[in-house]
C-alpha cells in the first residue's frame, strides 16, 4: 500500500463524523407462495419466441436477485463477525476492592506502524530555481508533506513556511543545503500533481481492487483493532501510529509547519499483561515494557513538536471509557446538589480582606458562569500563547461601566485551547466588576489579572469543596444543565419529528456557544446553502401547483389524494427550511464536541423517550455505541433529570 493511501486511511479512521448517515438493507419478495400452477398448453412458434425472450430476461433478473441476496447474506455475516461483543459492565456489581485497578489481564498486538517511505517515480521531480533536483529520500519525503498541502491555506501563511523550511533543511545533505536557500525558488508542483493523480486513481479503482483493499483493512482491524480485557474483547480506538507529516495545529499556532517525525518502535512504551508482550516489528525493539494496571492506555510515545504524550486507547464504547464517562457525569450531578452553596461561598469571598481569596472567588465565578477552562501553567515560551482563567492577563479583558444600555460589562478576548479565539461581551455581577477594577489597578496589559492565583492552588481549593471537583466538572454540569433547560423551553410535543430534532439542535447549539466549541466554515458551505435554497424554491413551486389543482378538482376521491400530497409537500418544505436554518447557524459551531464530552447522554435518551424521537436521530452509530450504557440504564418513563 502506498504511503498516500495510508494517510487517507488514517485520517478517515481517526476523524469524527458529525453527521453520520446510516443505511438499512431492504429485502424484496421474489416469489408468490399463493400462485396456483396452470395446466401446460403447447405454445405456438410466436408464443415460444416471446416466452424464450421473457425467460432470458427472467434468468438475468433472477441471477441479479441471487447476487443481491448473496451480497446481503455476506454483508449480514460480515457485520456479525466484525461486531465486538457488548460487555454490559453497568449490570455488574462494582468490586470496591479493586480501587484504582483498571484491568487484571490485558492482551493486545501493539500498534500498527505506517509503511516505509516509497520514493517518487523518476518522472516526478522537485524543482529548484527552474531546474530538476534529486533529493535524498529523507528530504524528498519531507518535501512530499508540503506538496500535499500546496492547495491548502496553510502554505500561504508565513509562519508555516518558515517552520517547514527550517525543519526541511535538517533532513538535507550538506550539498542540498548549499543549493536550497530560498523557499520562493522551490517548485513542488510536480509532486502535488502526482498526489492529485493518485487520488483520482484510487477513486477510479475497480470493484475487485477496492475489495482487496477492504480485505487488507479488515485483516489489520482483526489483528490490531481488538484487545482482550479480563477475558472480554474490546475494540481499540486508534491502533494506527500517526504517519509523519507537517504539524498544522488550530488557529494561528506558532509551530504550524514543523515536522512531525516518524515514530519508531524504539519510541513506544507497551502496557500489557506480563506474559502477553506483543512482538515488535522485525529488527526493532520496544522502548519499554510496562504492566501498569492503574492506567487505561495500551501504548504510549512522545511526539516531537509539542512534546506531548500520545496514547493508543480503547474505543469510546469500551468498558474503561464508559465507566470513566459514567463517573464524570455522576460527579457533575453531585456538583448540582451543592452548586447553590458553592455560589454563595464564592460571592461571600469576594468581600474578603485577603486579595488572593477575592481573586480565587472571581476566577471560580468565571469558570462557573462562562465555562472557562482553568488554564495550565506553561514551562516554556515555545508553545502558543493560549490562556485559561488563571493565566488571563489584563490585556485580555476590557471593562465598561455601561455599554449599549447594559451595566458592568466585561469584554473577554484571548486565545483559548487549540488557539481558538474566545471573544465574549457579558454583563457581570456588580461585586465582580468592582473586584476586577481593583485587580487591574496600576497594572500593565501584560501583567497577570489573577497575580495571587495559580491553577494548582485553585484545583486544591475546588477539591476541598467537593472530592474530585475540577473546572471541567463545572463545564460538564453547566453544559448538561443548559441542555436540559433549553429542551424544556424549546420542545413542542405537537411538533413533527423533524421539528423536535430542530429544537434539540438549537438547545445543543446554546451549549456549544457556552463552551466556545468553534469550527472553521466549510469550503462547501455556500454551495450547500445555494442547493438548499434551490430545493426550497422548487418545493414551493410544487406546492403552489398542487394548490391550483386542488381548487379545480370537484371529485371528493381525487381531493383526498391531492390533500395528502399537499400535506407531504408542506412537511418536506418545513424540513428543508429547518435544514437551511440549522446549516447556516451551525456553520461555525461544532455540535458534536459537547455531545461527546460534556452532555450527560441520559438527558438526550430520556428526551427521546418522552417525545417519541428515535434515538438514531440524535446519536449516530458511533455515539450509540459509546453511550450504550446510558441508553440501557435510562428506562422509559424514568423522566431522568440532571
Amino acid at each position: 500500500m502506498e504511503k498516500s493511501a495510508y494517510v487517507d486511511d488514517f485520517e478517515m479512521e481517526n476523524s469524527f463524523q458529525e453527521d453520520e448517515e446510516e443505511t438499512e438493507m431492504k429485502t424484496e419478495v421474489k416469489d408468490d407462495p399463493k400462485k396456483v400452477p396452470t395446466t401446460p398448453v403447447k405454445p405456438t412458434p410466436e408464443t415460444q419466441s416471446k416466452v424464450k425472450k421473457r425467460s432470458n430476461n427472467s434468468s438475468k433478473t433472477n441471477s441479479k436477485n441471487t447476487d443481491n441476496e448473496e451480497s446481503s447474506i455476506k454483508k449480514r455475516k460480515k457485520e456479525k463477525d466484525d461486531k465486538t461483543e457488548v460487555w454490559k459492565w453497568w449490570e455488574e456489581e462494582k468490586d470496591k476492592k479493586k480501587g484504582g485497578t483498571k484491568w487484571t489481564t490485558l492482551i493486545h498486538s501493539g500498534p500498527l506502524f505506517p509503511p516505509a517511505y516509497k520514493p517518487m517515480p523518476k518522472n516526478v521531480n522537485f524543482k529548484y530555481n527552474g531546474s530538476n533536483m534529486e533529493l535524498n529520500p529523507e528530504a524528498e519525503e519531507v518535501a512530499t508533506f508540503y506538496a500535499r498541502l500546496l492547495d491548502h491555506e496553510y502554505t500561504t501563511k508565513n509562519i508555516f513556511n518558515i517552520n517547514f523550511f527550517k525543519d526541511w533543511r535538517k533532513a538535507m545533505t550538506s550539498e542540498e543545503k548549499w543549493i536550497i536557500k530560498d523557499m520562493d525558488k522551490c517548485d513542488f508542483s510536480q509532486l502535488r500533481n502526482y498526489f492529485v493523480s493518485e487520488t483520482e486513481n484510487r477513486k477510479a479503482m475497480t470493484k475487485d481492487e477496492k475489495s482487496k483493499l477492504r480485505e487488507e483493512r479488515e485483516k489489520e482491524q482483526k489483528e490490531y483493532g481488538i484487545a482482550l480485557i479480563d477475558g472480554h474483547e474490546q475494540a481499540i480506538a486508534n491502533f494506527r501510529i500517526e504517519p509523519p507529516g507537517l504539524f498544522q495545529g488550530r488557529g494561528e499556532h506558532p509551530k504550524m509547519g514543523c515536522l512531525k517525525r516518524r515514530i519508531l518502535p524504539e519510541d513506544v512504551i507497551i502496557n500489557c499483561s506480563k506474559d502477553s508482550i506483543p512482538p515488535p516489528p522485525p529488527g526493532h525493539r520496544w522502548k519499554e515494557i510496562r504492566q501498569d494496571n492503574t492506567v487505561a492506555w495500551l501504548c504510549s510515545w512522545t511526539e516531537n513538536v509539542l512534546g506531548q504524550n500520545k496514547y493508543i486507547l480503547l474505543s469510546p464504547s469500551s468498558k474503561l471509557k464508559g465507566e470513566k464517562d459514567f463517573e464524570k457525569f455522576e460527579r457533575a450531578r453531585s456538583l448540582g446538589k451543592i452548586i447553590d452553596q458553592i455560589r454563595k461561598k464564592y460571592f461571600d469571598e469576594m468581600k474578603s480582606k485577603e486579595m488572593k481569596i477575592r481573586q480565587r472567588a472571581v476566577a471560580i465565578y468565571f469558570i462557573d458562569k462562562f465555562a472557562l477552562r482553568a488554564g495550565n501553567e506553561k514551562d516554556t515560551n515555545e508553545t502558543a500563547d493560549t490562556v485559561g482563567c488563571c493565566s488571563l492577563r489584563c490585556e485580555h479583558i476590557k471593562l465598561f461601566k455601561e455599554f449599549e444600555g447594559q451595566m458592568n460589562i466585561v469584554e473577554f478576548d484571548f486565545l483559548g485551547k487549540d488557539s481558538i479565539r474566545y471573544f465574549n461581551r457579558v454583563s457581570v455581577d456588580k461585586k465582580v466588576f468592582k473586584n476586577l477594577e481593583k485587580f487591574m489597578r496600576g497594572k500593565n496589559g501584560s501583567d497577570e489579572l489573577f497575580d495571587r492565583l495559580t491553577t494548582t492552588t485553585l484545583n486544591q481549593h475546588l477539591k476541598s469543596l467537593m472530592p474530585g471537583l475540577t473546572a471541567k466538572c463545572f463545564r460538564t454540569y453547566n453544559a448538561s444543565f443548559t441542555l436540559q433547560q433549553q429542551l424544556e423551553k424549546l420542545t413542542n410535543a405537537n411538533d413533527s419529528i423533524h421539528g423536535k430534532i430542530s429544537s434539540y439542535n438549537c438547545a445543543n447549539r446554546q451549549v456549544a456557544i457556552l463552551c466556545n466549541h468553534q469550527k472553521a466554515v466549510s469550503k462547501t458551505h455556500e454551495k450547500s446553502m445555494q442547493n438548499l435554497k434551490k430545493k426550497i424554491k422548487e418545493k414551493k413551486k410544487e406546492l403552489k401547483a398542487a394548490k391550483k389543482e386542488l381548487e379545480k378538482i370537484k371529485a371528493e376521491k381525487n381531493k383526498d389524494k391531492l390533500e395528502k400530497k399537499m400535506k407531504k409537500l408542506k412537511e418536506a418544505l418545513r424540513k428543508l427550511k429547518a435544514d437551511k436554518t440549522d446549516k447556516d447557524e451551525n456553520k461555525e459551531i461544532a455540535l458534536s464536541t459537547s455531545k461527546l464530552n460534556y452532555l450527560d447522554p441520559r438527558i438526550s435518551v430520556a428526551w427521546c423517550q418522552k417525545f417519541n424521537v428515535p434515538i438514531e436521530k440524535i446519536f449516530n452509530k458511533t455515539q450509540r455505541e459509546k453511550f450504550q450504557w446510558a441508553i440501557e440504564m435510562t428506562q422509559k418513563g424514568d423522566g431522568y433529570v440532571f
